[in-house]
């Protein structure tokens, strides 16, 4: 299996979207009480939190020297059949 490149941003995008959507399944559970005005606040908050995210990981690997090198698909080294 191919590695990917981590990106962190998409992973707080997603934990935020999840966050969301959990709290109005409880909500329409009745397990909490959700204002209206929580989404407003919260989904831009996910937003701005992902790009601070995804800037301070190019600063990070800009410092490191770029790009990081490609992993290998195949730990043994064998060519793919």
């Amino acid at each position: 299996m191919m590695r990917h490149e981590f990106q962190p941003a998409r992973l707080v995008t997603g934990l935020t979207a999840l966050g969301i959507g959990g709290v109005y399944l409880l909500d329409s559970a009745g397990r909490v009480d959700v204002p209206g005005a929580w989404p407003l606040i919260a989904l831009p908050a996910g937003l701005f939190l992902s790009g601070g995210v995804s800037a301070l990981y190019g600063l990070v690997r800009r410092r490191r020297g770029g790009e990081l090198p490609p992993a290998d698909p195949d730990p043994t080294g064998r060519p793919a059949s």
